[in-house]
């Protein structure tokens, strides 16, 4: 019976994770086929669980919907569409009009694609996607808007300007850091001459989108997220992608430098000269914290919960960067047997570090009794109790933190206890602010 229902969801539905993606696009406004309910539903599930940020320039309260209901369901909601299309245009300033549609107007048959086909050919700059709730979860919404986008918005290009790739794989709001994990890509790609287009957030342009095509290379930082558009810009732009684990941490720093550089053909001297620079300044910031973790045996077990790119690349973090042994990661994502073990071996192949134990599980009782198994015996003289132990995972955690007796730190999503702007972990820099958040986390009472 457990199986019919997800206790404590760390997602939402692929409407919303849709939203996330189309609303945090620059100069595009996100435009709700749906039933009542769904934005404002989304602008807690989404961003009030994602650091607090919960409004856009078009995205918590202010999304445009159509907010159909019995009327539309009996006759049809696309006149209703088209009503909503028509005066968004009017009142919202934007470069394109994003039409999602919800499980409602998809239930009833709603002829979307053709009323947004009619609107093109009388000059609105209008596509869609269709991402009903019950197609799948967050993620799927994500890499849907990344199809229309790359299939309706790029333009072909005959030229391509060169060391300019484009770069996608964190999720708006799944990735809680999403916006400091951009920017954190942007400079360690800038660290090998390479100038990078992200798409999403603060330091994106609607420019970049269309002249995607411009770019000699598309870099997927995901072994999950992303793929599946990768291969829908390869086929129709012939542009090649490069897949890599999420780099958080000086370690996963160099390897992202390395197989960037490998697939892109740079000189190997160029290279070797960018990692061995940046990491003398990473650990010229990180060496007065030394003697000090030596005398407080700041060594720790750790816990890891999250979905896959962070869980992943937290394991990687808390093994290389910190020596810190990481004793049971947990992935939430919900993956068919193949999908795991695809994932799994594409983070071996990267030179990713695997956990003691490594399970799928999205039940939050599931994952304490798994936690409880491994830290809940009582510590005696000869027993092994792998104590101090972090938590590193959501807000959901922090009460089986305190039955473990355990500092905890919110590093996945759903996060409610931080407030998140730009900060992020990506590469070295972001490895340095992870390590003042771990160790801020199980010093703060003192």
């Amino acid at each position: 019976m457990t199986e019919a229902f997800v206790e404590r969801p760390r997602w939402s539905c692929s409407l919303g994770g849709a939203l996330a993606a189309a609303g945090n696009l620059p100069q595009i406004a996100p435009i709700l086929h749906a039933g009542p309910g769904c934005a404002g539903n989304f602008a807690w599930t989404n961003n009030g669980a994602a650091g607090l940020n919960v409004t856009g320039p078009c995205l918590g309260l202010s999304v445009p919907s159509t907010n159909i209901q019995e009327n539309e369901v009996v006759f049809g909601g696309i006149e209703r569409l088209r009503e909503e299309i028509l005066n968004a245009v009017k009142i919202i300033e934007g470069k394109l009009y994003f039409v999602l549609t919800g499980c409602l107007p998809e239930v009833i048959g709603d002829d979307v694609e053709s009323l947004v086909e009619e609107l093109s050919g009388q000059g609105v700059k209008v596509v869609m996607a269709s991402v009903a709730g019950f197609k799948g979860d967050s993620y799927h919404g994500y890499e849907e808007v990344l199809k229309t986008l790359f299939t309706r918005v790029v333009k072909p290009s005959s030229q391509t300007i060169p060391n300019q790739v484009n770069v996608w794989g964190a999720p708006p709001s799944l990735d809680p850091f999403w916006r400091g994990d951009l920017d954190g890509i942007i400079e360690l790609l800038s660290l090998l001459g390479l100038t990078a287009k992200v798409f999403f957030g603060p330091s994106a342009d609607f420019k970049d989108l269309t002249q995607a095509a411009k770019s000699v290379a598309n870099i997927v930082i995901s072994p999950l997220y992303g793929l599946e558009a990768a291969q829908i810009f390869k086929g129709k732009f012939h542009t090649p992608f490069i897949q890599t684990n999420f780099p958080i941490g000086a370690a996963a720093a160099d390897r992202f430098l390395k197989t960037v550089g490998q697939e892109l053909g740079l000189p190997r001297s160029q290279v070797n000269k960018a990692i061995k620079e940046a990491g003398r300044k990473h650990y010229a910031y990180l060496e007065p914290l030394i003697d000090v973790y030596n005398d407080m045996e700041a060594q720790r077990h750790a816990l890891i919960v999250g979905e896959a790119n962070y869980a992943l690349a937290l394991t990687d973090f808390f093994a290389e960067d910190l020596g810190w042994v990481p004793e049971l990661t947990v992935i939430t994502n919900q993956l068919d047997v193949e999908t795991r073990e695809k994932l799994l071996k594409a983070h071996k192949e990267k030179g990713g570090v695997f956990p003691n134990r490594l399970i799928f599980e999205s039940q939050a009782t599931a994952i304490a009794k798994e936690a409880k198994a491994i830290w809940g015996q009582p510590p005696g003289k000869y027993h092994n109790s792998r104590q101090p132990v972090l938590v590193a995972g959501s807000s959901l955690e922090r009460a089986l933190a305190a039955e473990l007796g355990a500092a905890h730190l919110s590093l996945t999503y759903p996060i409610a206890n931080r407030a998140i702007l730009s900060r992020g972990y990506v590469g070295y820099s972001g490895g340095l602010r992870l390590t003042e958040d771990v160790v801020s986390a199980f010093i703060a009472g003192r």
